[in-house]
């Protein structure tokens, strides 16, 4: 019973985030054009909701330590990479 009520809590939290990125789409008004702030969002939004994913239904809570570092660190590898070449990005151009 308390597996279920875990899972649910996540559901919920997931499912709160991908509100928020709709909430964060829906205010920038459609238009081509996205801020550092609003992009630097849903790429931490993303990044939130893959790190719960990779603890909760990939079983990583309950992995030995080192792979619970090493995927913590590909999380921080991808978010970093992705801010990265956006800011990058937005600088070349």
């Amino acid at each position: 019973m308390k597996s279920n009520k875990r899972l649910m809590v996540v559901w919920v939290v997931l499912a709160s985030l991908s509100l928020s990125y709709l909430w964060i789409d829906h205010t920038a008004n459609g238009s081509l054009r996205s801020g550092a702030v609003l992009t630097s969002s849903v790429i931490v939004i993303a990044v939130i909701k893959v790190r719960i994913i990779f603890r909760e239904f990939m079983e990583v809570r309950q992995a030995p330590v080192l792979l619970c570092r090493l995927t913590d660190a590909w999380v921080m590898l991808i978010a970093v990479s992705l801010l990265a070449c956006y800011f990058a990005g937005t600088a070349i151009r």
